[in-house]
């Protein structure tokens, strides 16, 4: 609690009846509570803390208004509710709930229990509208000049209805009567973001006793439109509400004649959605709108022909015969409507008329049976030629006959062939970027294990060349009495043989070759992949130089290690190692040769084809041959 004083209020009240008020349920600062009812918890939408020494004296207007109309449901609820009893009403009289009425008023309090203070930005006029409060909005209204009157009730909020809007639409008579006589036709047709005005709202739900007072007090509000040109009366239609499309013709028959922004009238929707009333009704009152047809040229009879009312289409016929047959902008008659829809019945009952033309042929070059087989109704199509409809070859006005037609097909057989090709180049595209990324990263991975191997190789190398120049054996002079001239005592004397000398010579330069490479390999870092691949085929032929140049010292070291008496075994090692050593590094240059001669060979075929701007495929390499090329397994650099 904070220092202000809380105060509480008790009022006889269930908890829909503070919604219906617009009083947002919170847990402290004040409760309702009866005996008969729940404690609810309520802020109310005013603040209550004391203002000077009158404490709770100096409240707002707006909170008494508030609180007449709160006290006033608290009557209606109590009124509804048994004492003792915390049950709705819908539980308590269920015997009730099947009348009309019953069904009409709860569809009402349903309507009001959603919580719209607050979401829809509602004045306390718009909360009085949904409350239903006659007295409420009385009191509001009164003292007030006509200037202010009218900025109460024009008021909107945030879906764009007026008090007057909210009022027509919960369907409360009396009020729309108290409001409306504070409006003229350009505040009462003032229209919400659903683009209805109060009377279309009314009209849509029926609400005959609201349209009849909102005609009374404004009769020209029956000529409002929403923004697709669309009538109180066709909104009624449209819904099947007799009664009111009654009383809004009993205003202005000529209403019928509006058509919306598709060109269709009241008449046409009312057909569309099957109520047969509502057509008979549009008709008498104008008799002309029969053969009135929308922007695609259908009539009311089309509408009828897709739906299931076989009177609706006996009514159309009967008022204006000449529907049936009237083609709309495709050449459709009634019946090709009907096969489309697999109407059966529709369809039997067209087909009994003798005056239906069963030989007529739309613009597609159909027949009503042509239509039903299009659509793969066999049902229809065997209906259609039982009763002795043809299709249009049959009848000489399709197939091969028809010059037009067969241009148009050949257009279309075009069309569709070009755009199959494209289709096929975009996937074959889309195949070979595939193909290529994957090639790319195993050229990648390959190149990349080859240098980290290189670099292993290297060291291993130059680790061997340096350590086989301590282990030779340097025919040191151990007995002093042996000692020739110039001989000292622990000093090697073999630097005078030419194995040696060879050796020596070989294996240092290996020994260099190899650190040369490792420097590289650890210094230089190369991220395209064609210089990645020149500087691996460079280094590649150094590491083959170095195992050649170690191999030389490897053999020319085993003449000197074998002595002279035993010299046979380092020629026999000296022609098995030259053996593998030129076998394996004239393979290898073959396959280095051959791999840039295939190379070279698509190179200069993709530049042949592409100077001739012709495909891949037509130059002499094959899709298959080139992914061959670049998907080797393996290849020498």
């Amino acid at each position: 609690m904070t220092k202000e004083k809380q105060h509480r209020f008790h009022f006889p009240m269930p908890a829909h009846a503070l919604i219906q008020l617009g009083i947002i349920v919170i847990s402290q600062p004040g409760f309702l509570s009866s005996p008969t009812h729940h404690h609810l918890p309520i802020r109310l939408p005013v603040d209550l803390r004391p203002h000077g020494s009158h404490g709770c004296a100096e409240l707002t207007p707006l909170l008494s208004l508030h609180f007449d109309a709160l006290q006033s449901q608290c009557l209606m609820e109590a009124k509804k509710q048994p004492a003792g009893e915390d049950r709705p009403a819908a539980q308590q009289q269920p015997e009730q709930m099947d009348s009309p009425r019953a069904v009409q008023a709860a569809t009402r309090r349903k309507k009001m229990t959603k919580q719209l203070t607050g979401k829809r930005d509602d004045t306390a006029m718009h909360a009085a509208a949904r409350a239903g409060q006659v007295a409420s909005v009385r009191e509001m209204l009164s003292g007030k000049t006509p200037e202010e009157v009218s900025a109460l009730l024009s008021k909107q909020n945030q879906a764009g209805e007026t008090p007057l809007f909210v009022a027509a639409e919960y369907g409360y008579v009396d009020l729309v009567a108290e409001m409306v006589k504070f409006h003229d036709v350009a505040t009462a047709g003032v229209k919400a973001r659903s683009g209805y005005d109060a009377l279309h709202i009314a009209a849509k739900q029926g609400d005959v006793d609201v349209v009849r007072v909102l005609l009374q007090a404004l009769p020209e509000l029956s000529m409002t439109v929403d923004a697709s040109n669309t009538t109180a009366l066709n909104t009624a239609a449209t819904q099947g509400h007799m009664e009111v499309v009654r009383l809004l013709l009993e205003v202005d028959g000529s209403l019928a004649l509006i058509a919306r922004s598709n060109g269709k009238t009241a008449v046409h929707s009312a057909a569309r959605n099957g109520h047969a009333e509502v057509v008979r009704a549009l008709l008498a009152a104008e008799p002309s709108i029969a053969l009135r047809t929308d922007k695609k040229g259908q009539t009311a009879l089309h509408m009828a022909a897709k739906g299931t009312r076989l009177d609706l289409v006996d009514g159309l016929l009967a008022a204006e015969p000449a529907l049936l047959n009237v083609t709309d902008s495709k050449g459709n008659t009634a019946l090709h409507i009907a096969a489309r829809k697999a109407r059966h019945h529709i369809i039997r009952r067209l087909l009994e008329l003798p005056d239906t033309d069963v030989k007529a042929i739309n613009r597609s070059r159909e027949t009503a049976l042509d239509t039903a087989e299009k659509m793969g109704n066999a049902e229809v199509a065997s209906l259609l030629a039982e009763r002795g409809v043809q299709s249009a070859r049959a009848l000489g006005g399709g197939g091969n006959n028809n010059p037009a037609r067969e241009l148009k097909q050949q257009v279309s057989d075009i069309k569709h062939e070009v755009h199959s090709q494209l289709e096929q180049t975009r996937q074959t595209r889309v195949r070979m970027q595939g193909i290529a990324k994957r090639i790319n990263k195993l050229h990648e991975e390959g190149l990349n294990n080859a240098i980290n191997s290189t670099t292993v190789v290297a060291v291993l190398i130059a680790t061997v060349a340096f350590a086989a120049i301590f282990t030779v054996p340097g025919q040191y002079v151990d007995d002093p009495a042996g000692l020739a001239p110039g001989q000292a005592l622990g000093e090697a004397n073999i630097a005078h043989e030419k194995a040696f000398i060879i050796f020596f010579v070989f294996d240092s330069v290996s020994l260099f070759i190899s650190l040369a490479v490792v420097v590289v390999q650890t210094s230089i870092v190369v991220i395209e992949r064609k210089a990645k691949k020149q500087m691996m085929a460079v280094i590649n032929k150094l590491m083959w130089v170095a195992c050649v140049l170690i191999s030389v010292a490897f053999l020319a070291l085993s003449f000197v290690v074998v002595g002279r008496s035993e010299r046979w075994l380092a020629v026999a090692v000296t022609v098995m190692g030259a053996t593998i050593l030129v076998t394996t590094i004239g393979t290898m240059l073959y396959w280095v040769i051959a791999h840039r001669m295939e190379a070279k060979r698509i190179r200069t075929m993709k530049r042949s084809s592409l100077s001739r701007s012709r495909s891949f495929s037509c130059s002499g390499v094959s899709e298959g041959e080139w992914i061959d090329e670049e998907f080797k397994r393996m290849y020498a650099i």
